[in-house]
């Protein structure tokens, strides 16, 4: 039977084909076609035309869209009496905006405290104050809102990571917390002065910075989170009682006396890349659309002196964003830096950019050194953040409005970034 309705099927399509064969072979049907397109023939070379026009306007336009790249600006304890003031934060926010700017870093941890009422904080006893604006509103928060409202993301910094000062609640409660020299010493000096560092080996320290950067991304409708050269630990370090017992148990043998030892180098910078990658894992399990960013020194320097391993991060897929410190007045020694292997590297998978010196409060900074270090980086592909908002033209050489049209030239046409919701 079924093969009997398969014969009866093909002798059908059979007739339809040759049907349809000798309708077409018609001279009425060859007339019909004939005047047909006669007609349509003026219709479709004009479609042609217009259509040919349309792309040619359209290509331009897609062509001069402009680069997503990174805008930046830090946010620090210098600019807090911008960060207080609602008004002064409406005004540089739009200023920012205006300028083609297209995301702050603001300040959430430095010297061992908070910029904001963190309940893990107040818990832990290390935060006898909160900082407050003007009016007692929550200047992160604020922030946050009038900088959304203008399109430019936000991404909160924690500045001093690891690092913390002696006098701070956080080293006089916590001892035990802070690693240690060879000789037993526990400070060592920095751009902020006599500083202590958190043992980033001990559970106990891990699970208190991992506890404060879920709640600020929880609490706050932030971009995403930054962690920069501090988030790290100084070569001298790392001889303290848990540690010392830590690597002895896992080598058989004692920490080198020599603490550039390569070895010992790589064990205690491969501890800290396994705490960054669980860190990460806490962020975007919580916020998975949050920028992971980080903005180390230089690799060479940040491996050999601060035992962070920043590019094994990248290529272990925990970095959404990278911003290289290169702070260097002479333009030669700039270009060097931003020219290294490892940037490029990085620029090829993930947004990339340099931070550059706008100045600070005893050392400003002239235009037209900024303006040459920001067309370098530009010019190989990198977008820019500077540091810091207070030196782009508040504490600097020339007129404010000078310095501002300045800042204007660099971006001339707007880069705004996507917020992923």
């Amino acid at each position: 039977m079924v093969s009997r309705f398969n014969r009866k099927n093909e002798q059908w399509r059979v007739w339809v084909a040759n049907a349809s064969f000798k309708f077409m072979k018609s001279p009425f049907i060859i007339q019909s076609w004939r005047r047909l397109l006669k007609y349509l023939f003026p219709i479709l070379i004009l479609i042609s035309f217009v259509t040919v026009l349309l792309v040619d306007s359209f290509t331009p336009a897609i062509a001069q869209l402009p680069r997503q790249e990174i805008r930046g600006v830090w946010m620090t304890t210098n600019d807090f009496d911008t960060l207080k003031n609602r008004e002064k934060v409406q005004d540089a926010v739009s200023q920012l905006r205006r300028l083609n700017f297209n995301t702050i870093y603001p300040v959430v941890w430095n010297s061992g405290y908070v910029m904001y009422p963190s309940a893990i904080a107040q818990r832990a006893g290390i935060q006898p104050f909160i900082y407050k604006g003007s009016d007692g509103h929550d200047i992160l928060a604020d922030l946050i809102n009038q900088a959304h409202r203008k399109g430019l993301l936000v991404i909160p910094w924690f500045e001093f990571g690891f690092m913390a000062p002696p006098t701070s609640e956080l080293a006089l409660n916590y001892p035990d917390w802070f690693t240690q020299k060879r000789d037993g010493s526990q400070t060592s000096i920095s751009a902020a002065g006599e500083v202590m560092w958190l043992n980033p080996f001990l559970p106990q320290v891990q699970q208190f910075i991992t506890n404060l950067v879920l709640e600020t991304i929880t609490q706050y409708d932030a971009d995403g989170i930054q962690f920069d050269d501090h988030t790290s630990l100084p070569y001298e370090f790392g001889y303290d009682q848990y540690t010392v017992a830590l690597y002895t148990k896992e080598t058989k043998n004692a920490p080198p006396k020599n603490s550039q030892d390569a070895a010992w180098v790589k064990w205690r910078a491969d501890k800290i890349t396994a705490f960054m990658v669980q860190l990460n894992q806490a962020v975007k399990q919580r916020k998975p659309q949050a920028i992971f960013s980080v903005s180390p020194n230089y690799y060479d320097f940040a491996y050999k002196f601060h035992l962070q391993d920043w590019l094994s991060w990248i290529r272990q897929n925990i970095v959404d964003e990278l911003i290289v410190q290169v702070y260097r007045p002479n333009l030669q020694s700039f270009v060097a830096n931003i020219s290294r292997q490892e940037i490029q590297e990085a620029q090829k998978i993930i947004p990339t950019g340099i931070g550059i010196m706008t100045g600070l409060r005893n050392n400003p900074v002239p235009m037209q050194q900024i303006k040459s270090q920001v067309r370098a980086a530009q010019e190989r592909g990198l977008g820019v953040t500077f540091f810091y908002y207070e030196s782009l033209w508040n504490d600097a050489l020339e007129p404010l409005k000078e310095r501002q049209v300045g800042f204007g030239s660099l971006f001339p046409s707007p880069a705004l970034r996507a917020r992923v919701e």
